[in-house]
């Protein structure tokens, strides 16, 4: 059976997971193994020496597979223990916040959910969005319940990609795509590659001798924009970006269908 694992690093309370569950549901059966709690900025970590956890709970009618770990541990347990067979793809996101630029891509848990599937042999998806507006401000809204008709419409948007990776078949694809939050199926996708970027101070001290994660800074450009994945988002566009090396000639084939869109 062909079916599609979703996970994310949002935790299973992101207001885009369940969206996300229901329009890939329209391409094949899914199954959402999800972080009971939010995993960012974890890359692709696997859990070591602590168990593992995973319950199963109904969230918005879809069932999912609480897990304790990781967006990495999840995939792991998705494909290769949880289930009789392995997914054709797994799809990660839709992260709240761009994962563009070397700087948040390797430390994305969205894009190393990928990566380890990737590891596993299976094709994966990563889905973002974030905005060019203040992001913290932008972050609370995205988080209350009127946005569900936003992420809706990018679940649209993700589900009209993964349409193209399913058909392509297995591709040893890894797929970064990083979409505007007012993209839809008419938005302009771009191919890309991932930027050249670091990042400044990530933590501020708290009280003496202990520090807390207080990243409010921005992006250094460390070689030019041009062709990147953070120039599309300067441009509005949906950015598709392989993450990860494939064999030749086939990737650019299965990557030129997914910049025009499929579903009605």
């Amino acid at each position: 059976m062909t079916w599609i694992l979703v996970t994310n690093d949002d935790g299973i309370d992101s207001p885009a997971l369940v969206p996300l569950a229901r329009a890939l549901q329209a391409l094949a059966p899914v199954r959402v193994v999800a972080p009971h709690t939010e995993r960012s900025w974890i890359g692709k970590a696997i859990t070591r020496y602590d168990p593992v956890r995973v319950e199963v709970a109904d969230h918005g009618g879809i069932e999912i597979h609480v897990c304790s770990g990781y967006p990495a541990d999840c995939v792991q347990l998705g494909v290769n223990t949880l289930f009789d067979t392995p997914p054709a793809l797994v799809v990660s996101g839709i992260n709240l916040g761009y994962n563009h630029g070397t700087a948040y891509a390797q430390s994305s848990g969205t894009v190393g959910a990928v990566l380890e599937a990737g590891l596993a042999g299976v094709d994966g998806l990563a889905l973002s969005t974030g905005t060019g507006r203040d992001f913290f401000a932008w972050r609370t809204r995205a988080l209350s319940a009127e946005s569900l008709p936003m992420w809706e419409r990018l679940a649209a948007v993700g589900a009209d990609l993964a349409a193209t990776m399913l058909e392509a078949g297995p591709q040893g694809a890894t797929v970064s795509v990083n979409m505007p939050d007012d993209a839809d199926l008419h938005t302009e996708r771009r191919l890309t590659r991932v930027a050249d970027t670091g990042y400044d101070r990530m933590f501020r001290e708290d009280a003496p001798g202990t520090y807390v994660h207080d990243f409010r800074g921005g992006l250094h450009h460390l070689s030019p924009m041009d062709g990147t994945d953070v120039a599309a988002a300067a441009d509005g566009v949906v950015a598709v970006t392989p993450v990860r090396p494939v064999a030749a000639g086939v990737l650019p084939g299965a990557l030129d269908g997914m910049l025009h869109p499929r579903l009605p």
